[in-house]
């Protein structure tokens, strides 16, 4: 009897937030509580003032409004940092690249917007400083080892590939040009051990001591041949 009165209690509390539908709500007013989604059709948010926990699986999936039901249809999780501004952020088919839908993940700073310093490190292996692998929105620095079990293929980049102003506008309407940009600030700052392929001149260039040379190479031996 117990249980039942447990669960009949769990029932009433989480029904009615469901389908809580508040325009007037408070929190609408900021930017963080509204920024993608449409009050008339989100239900106001549910506060839990303790610890979820649950031996299975927290799921978030798709539906027909599911805009109304994750930020623009995109976002399954947030989590704020203590400025209640700052934010990492997964998300799911927001784009496709490659042929294929991306599922993204960031952590978002308070200044809004889509250039480079508008994204925070998000830092993967420990929370140990100068260990481990910091992600960015251009850049990513690795503090431990690589090792690869196939290729590394260095970045094919001609003059179609890079632009040397900044394109006005937002980075993500103009993402083509934004990333030629990104091309040649990274050549332009690249300190020494900056490597890339020069595709319009068919080289491999590497800076050494803040000079650009040509890699020397030479074709393979008759001994050796690839099957690829």
């Amino acid at each position: 009897m117990k249980q039942v009165f447990i669960l009949f209690a769990l029932l009433f509390v989480i029904n009615p937030a469901n389908g809580q539908i508040d325009t007037s709500w408070s929190k609408w007013k900021l930017k963080s509580y509204h920024y993608g989604f449409d009050p008339s059709l989100t239900p106001i948010y549910t506060t839990v003032d303790g610890i979820l926990s649950t031996p299975y699986m927290i799921q978030v999936r798709g539906n027909a409004i599911e805009k109304n039901k994750k930020r623009w249809g995109f976002h399954v999780f947030e989590g704020y940092a203590s400025d209640d501004k700052s934010r990492i952020t997964m998300l799911v088919n927001k784009h496709v690249e490659e042929d294929r839908p991306v599922a993204e993940l960031y952590y978002y700073s308070p200044l809004w917007g889509h250039s480079n310093s508008t994204y925070n490190w998000f830092r993967i292996g420990s929370d140990v400083r100068q260990h481990s692998y910091l992600f960015g929105r251009d850049e990513a620095i690795f503090y431990g080892s690589l090792q690869l079990t196939n290729t590394l293929t260095l970045g094919n980049i001609g003059t179609e590939d890079l632009r040397q102003d900044q394109p006005a506008g937002d980075d993500e309407t103009n993402y083509e040009e934004s990333a030629k940009h990104v091309n040649y600030s990274a050549l332009e700052e690249g300190g020494d051990g900056t490597i890339f392929y020069d595709k319009d001149h068919d080289i491999v260039v590497i800076k050494i001591s803040g000079e650009w040379m040509k890699l020397q190479v030479e074709p393979l031996p008759d001994t050796i041949k690839y099957d690829f």
